[in-house]
């Protein structure tokens, strides 16, 4: 490592945040980088589970490979450089380096804290390289918050989180897809330039009104009347969809009517074949598994828009806890997803025989349960693709079933953001606040967080007071 350029940082990275991003090393380009043997062991003891996580380690351990292949020993203590990845034209792609450390040669009494413990090792080398070059920055990028507090505690100056695939600071700027206007909206606008489109009129109205704009944003009022979808936008004007809240909330899908104008956002959205995501955020019990249903069904039996639905969702533990019971795909992720039928049951439950009509419209509907694992490799046409849970799926994890999704396919992902169970996600790097904030320019895409609670006045109270 050279002394030459003092204001070079050493990052030391953590076995999870390359588990996280396998190319995670890549993001510190003007920065020496800094492997403990720790991590690489780690990763060779999870790349031959059978988990999802275990692809990562093998994609990080393989573009590692890539990196130090022709490397000598010698090189490799030194410090290899990094493959440069020109993200600013504006910008010269400064070079660092990748260095491998041996921590284990380093003695526990560095730290203090007890041996025989990988977390350990990996702190006691970063106190062990910031001693060494007092006059740079060592940082030790985590994702594991005790293990943060722990480095702080025996004497590292700088730890972080791994921040890089992090769109926001504060999860209350996370959009909402819809933005209300205080006030009448038509009296702040004046005149605009209409014209009819079928049965929607079109608006164009001075972008000054509203900088900050997006495709399939929601504009709604005091007023309680009116309702608006933007469609298009350029330097000057932003052009509106006029829906109205009163046609918002006529709306129905396979016998479900919106119970708010949220819903009703989300319904507009849902059975609009031209949008090909629909990110669905909220509270328990706002409805987001009921409407991405009841749409579904409509598009496909009523309307015959796609041919099947496809339901997924995250399951850490399907490879070992039920992946040797006898028993299809489906069976096995049957109690996964049960969520699913019970909705189908809620939707049915005026029928004489609620269960035979829930098998019925299961077979009639094509409605096919995969789990995540499964879906990397496949090509999914004219279908609609339920993403349930997906609070808890990484960045990488949805980019992985989005690029499946081929011809003719629509894809709804919902999500609380309030009830992530990964032990190294939180609000603000949750795949689906990644995607949320990503797909906020594109023109087939709409987010609606569906503001309220109508499961029941329990839940209500619970969501708010607990």
């Amino acid at each position: 490592m050279g002394k030459d350029d003092l204001d070079r940082k050493i990052y030391v990275l953590d076995t999870n945040v390359l588990l996280h991003e396998p190319l995670a090393y890549l993001s510190f380009q003007e920065h020496d980088v800094v492997i403990p043997m720790t991590v690489l062991e780690e990763l060779d003891h999870i790349k031959d589970r059978k988990r999802d996580v275990s692809r990562d380690a093998r994609v990080a351990i393989r573009s590692l490979d890539d990196v130090l292949t022709d490397a000598t020993p010698e090189q490799m203590l030194e410090g290899v450089d990094l493959p440069k990845v020109q993200r600013d034209p504006n910008k010269p792609a400064s070079s660092g380096k990748l260095i491998i450390v041996n921590d284990h040669l380093y003695p526990d009494s560095i730290s203090g804290l007890p041996g025989n413990e990988n977390d350990h090792s990996i702190i006691n080398c970063a106190l062990q390289l910031q001693k060494q070059y007092v006059e740079k920055r060592v940082v030790l990028v985590t994702k594991d918050i005790n293990m943060r507090l722990k480095a702080k505690g025996v004497g590292l100056k700088f730890v972080e989180d791994y921040r890089t695939d992090q769109l926001i600071d504060d999860i209350n700027l996370l959009t909402s897809g819809y933005n209300k206007f205080e006030g009448d909206f038509w009296a702040t606008v004046g005149e605009c330039q209409t014209e009819q489109q079928g049965r929607y009129s079109l608006h164009k109205v001075p972008k000054s009104l509203m900088p900050e704009v997006f495709y399939n944003e929601y504009l709604l009022d005091d007023s309680e009347h009116f309702a608006a979808r933007v469609i298009g936008y350029d330097e000057a004007h932003v052009t509106l969809k006029d829906i109205s809240v009163e046609r918002l909330m006529h709306q129905q899908a396979w016998g479900v009517k919106p119970k708010n104008v949220y819903q009703g956002m989300a319904l507009d959205a849902l059975l609009d074949p031209n949008i090909e995501l629909v990110v669905l955020t909220g509270p328990a019990g706002c409805g987001k598994t009921l409407l991405a249903l009841a749409s579904a069904l409509e598009m496909i039996i009523e309307k015959g828009v796609y041919d099947k639905v496809i339901v997924t969702r995250n399951t850490p533990e399907i490879a070992e806890s039920i992946g040797f019971l006898p028993g299809t795909e489906e069976e096995k992720m049957a109690p996964w997803l049960a969520a699913i039928t019970d909705t189908l049951e809620v939707l049915h439950k005026h029928d004489e025989s609620p269960i035979s009509s829930r098998n019925y419209i299961m077979e009639k509907a094509n409605i096919q349960f995969k789990s995540v694992n499964f879906m990397r490799g496949r090509s999914i046409q004219n279908a609609v693709v339920i993403l349930d849970e997906s609070q808890n799926l990484t960045a990488s994890q949805l980019k992985t079933i989005i690029t499946r999704c081929g011809e003719g396919t629509k894809l709804i992902c919902t999500g609380n953001l309030a009830q992530i169970d990964s032990n190294y996600l939180t609000p603000v790097t949750s795949g689906l606040t990644y995607i949320v904030e990503r797909f906020k320019d594109f023109e087939g895409s709409a987010t609606i967080n569906l503001n309220g609670v109508v499961r029941s006045r329990l839940a209500s109270f619970a969501e708010e007071n607990l």
